[in-house]
């Protein structure tokens, strides 16, 4: 054999090798992660404190899922200011002036991060499943906060050092920890994206920006890339729900319909990318539940929430109170909430510990999915059963002919379209209530003047 020709064959070997790394390297930065492995089993979780009691890890690994999503909350490294009435810094009354908490110190918030990761519990699960998340805004640093937060910098390398994350990885360069992965073989294949909510939020109520301009078009991006037959979408915060549209002005709590621009964005990006087998996880809000929205995409998305790890409405009431609290959630106006028989109250609503699973069976035909919250002890609390072909897009002109067919059923209507006598009933039993008792203490004082009155007078004749 020639020079020229061993030459020329180890030219073609380099180029070769060269175009098979080019290869690989596109491949790998489509998404933040790919593997091959077939993935059936998922859960996930969000509000856990460090400091509380921590058993219900024991069912997160004994259901033994392959990949466990934080929603947020990870870690609750804020703290409450000093309590204080007088002054120019007050934190209660009407004349509040100040946040109600205030970020801790970098310091604190690593020896928080890792008292978390080392919890008994947690250990064990990171030694059976690969662990993935993203923040929410007690890990974030400020309760409730959005891009004015100064510590964002910071504290995203330590939620990524808590995760796990390559030194190299690209979350480590780019602003905010939104993040891609896919898992599967082709056909059954898995992509979950992991979005920021915190660090672009514009200020709530502003109807301004959750995402930003660069996580929109990186969110693009991966929904009208390559196909997969599932998309789990992870928000810190609930997308289909908003509670605060029918629990305001007694409470307010943050979700994607607080922001009903961003919201429609993120309907009409799913519904324009042509994909199928969307379904959301949200976390935040302190119990567990399920929504579906039927008019938005030309299949229904659902939206299944896990809150808390710890956290939960009905752990900081004292226990004789908890049936009240029940009470008031079944009270609750949702036109999106899923009840059926898997419901543990009436209401579909759990407000104690729990965590969220998606079992897939892969096997089945069609396939199926299986969203459930569990509590402590495994137990569904709430659940759904979805056949995969449920969550294919409809022609459009059948899609069009049904959402004007359901405008004013269950899983079309928004919370904000109900009457008003209906959105505001809680309030207006709260308020109903208030004066009720207000006439019984008057009643009351009145009764016993009028009977000191009596009693002096019968005193004063004898």
């Amino acid at each position: 054999m020639g020079i020229d020709q061993r030459r020329w064959r180890w030219w073609n070997a380099v180029v070769l090798i060269g175009m098979v790394s080019v290869t690989v390297t596109v491949t790998s930065s489509d998404s933040h992660e790919k593997q091959e492995q077939e993935v059936s089993r998922i859960a996930f979780g969000s509000c856990s404190n460090q400091n509380a009691p921590q058993p219900i890890w024991d069912a997160v690994v004994d259901f033994r899922p392959q990949i466990f999503i934080w929603l947020g909350d990870n870690i609750y490294g804020d703290f409450k200011r000093p309590f204080k009435i007088f002054g120019r810094e007050r934190t209660v009354g009407p004349w509040k002036n100040v946040p109600r908490f205030v970020p801790s110190s970098e310091q604190e918030m690593k020896a928080r991060y890792e008292k978390a990761k080392s919890s008994p519990g947690y250990v064990r699960l990171h030694q059976n499943a690969k662990v993935i998340g993203t923040w929410d805004d007690h890990d974030y640093g400020l309760n409730d906060a959005g891009k004015e937060f100064q510590g964002k910098i910071t504290n995203q390398k330590l939620l990524l050092d808590f995760l796990d994350e390559p030194q190299d990885s690209p979350r480590r360069k780019q602003a905010g920890v939104y993040a891609s992965y896919t898992y599967g073989p082709v056909g059954r294949d898995i992509k979950i994206v992991l979005l920021d909510t915190r660090y672009h939020r514009d200020p709530v109520g502003s109807d301004g920006t959750i995402l930003g301009n660069s996580q929109w078009l990186w969110l693009e991006k991966e929904l009208k890339g390559p196909a997969t037959a599932l998309t789990i979408i992870g928000s810190s915060i609930q997308v289909i729900s908003n509670l605060s549209a029918t629990i305001h002005p007694l409470f307010a709590m943050e979700s994607w319909g607080r922001f009903p621009k961003e919201r429609d964005r993120i309907f009409k990006l799913i519904a324009d990318s042509k994909r199928a087998g969307v379904f959301f996880i949200s976390g935040d809000v302190h119990f567990g539940e399920i929504t579906r929205y039927d008019c938005a995409v030309g299949y229904p998305l659902y939206d299944v929430t896990s809150s808390g790890v710890t956290q939960s409405v009905e752990e900081v009431v004292p226990p004789f109170l908890r049936s009240f609290v029940r009470f008031v959630a079944l009270l609750t106006p949702s036109t999106m909430r899923v009840k059926g028989q898997h419901c543990r109250y009436k209401s579909c609503i759990y407000g104690r510990p729990n965590f969220g699973t998606i079992e897939i069976d892969w096997d089945s035909h069609p396939v199926t999915l299986k969203l459930k919250v569990r509590d402590k002890e495994s137990i569904t609390v709430t659940g759904v059963d979805v056949s995969l072909t449920e969550l294919q897009l409809s022609n459009s002109e059948s899609f069009d002919r049904a959402k004007a067919g359901h405008d004013n059923q269950k899983h079309c209507t928004l919370e904000v379209s109900l009457p008003w006598f209906v959105r505001y009933r809680l309030a207006i039993l709260f308020c109903c209530t208030l004066i009720v008792f207000h006439v019984a203490f008057l009643a009351l004082v009145y009764t016993c003047f009028r009977l000191f009155r009596l009693e002096g007078c019968k005193r004063k004749h004898d």
